[in-house]
């Protein structure tokens, strides 16, 4: 699974990566190191004319959902079966997004029961993109809530000794292929969602500190 990612990039270097010609002022962007879910988190869509960036609350809310609790459950979606399941069927063939981040955690359990907590990058440390769906649903007070949830898929040879899943990262040569609104046909876009190649990552403990979600510094990124 994926509960707990970093992006810790400046906004002029999330707009670069992006090709985005602005950032939303409603945004109030800022680095952040322990990004949990039912927290905003930023994402990128292409509007069939151009990309922009936009903020989703991270644990998807289908839109027939009867209350918003249901977000918390759904904060990761299996690539295995996103067609079967019909608060992310609709999402995968018409809503999908890239949600920007530069690195994320997971916990690996010791034999003595103890779990020790590891953020995985890139090799170079860049920028990379989870893939992502999103829905709206629309509050009892008629409020539009927009939110996400993060895809999963079998883990690389870098992550299976850590964890048994692993989120999908979509490589930066697909991601316009991704969010291609016009692509709705699951055999153009499930190739992608397979496991990112464990050579072109790496992997480090980090604090126990990442644990507590009210923790938010750089230096939870360091290793240990």
């Amino acid at each position: 699974m994926c509960g707990r990612f970093t992006l810790g990039v400046t906004m002029e270097e999330l707009m670069l990566r992006y090709m985005l010609d602005d950032i939303p002022e409603y945004i109030d962007y800022r680095p952040r190191y322990n990004i949990a879910p039912t927290q905003q988190v930023v994402a990128v869509i292409h509007d069939g004319t151009r990309r922009r960036a936009g903020t989703l609350r991270w644990g998807l809310i289908p839109h027939w959902a009867k209350d918003i609790s249901i977000g918390s459950k759904l904060i990761n979606a299996r690539s295995e079966t996103l067609l079967e399941k019909p608060a992310f069927r609709e999402s995968f063939l018409r809503k999908r997004c890239l949600i920007p981040a530069d690195g994320f955690y997971e916990w690996q359990k010791q034999e003595n029961g103890k779990k020790v907590p590891f953020r995985l990058t890139m090799e170079d440390k860049g920028i990379f993109s989870f893939a992502g769906l999103y829905d709206i649903w629309i509050n009892p007070e008629g409020q539009k809530v927009s939110s996400c949830t993060i895809i999963t898929t079998r883990p690389n040879s870098l992550m299976s000794p850590i964890h048994d899943r692993m989120p999908v990262v979509i490589p930066a040569g697909q991601e316009d292929r991704w969010l291609n609104r016009s692509a709705q046909r699951p055999e153009e876009i499930s190739p992608l969602l397979v496991p990112y190649p464990a050579s072109q990552m790496q992997a480090y403990p980090v604090s126990a500190a990442v644990g507590k979600v009210a923790n938010d510094s750089i230096e939870l990124i360091s290793p240990v």
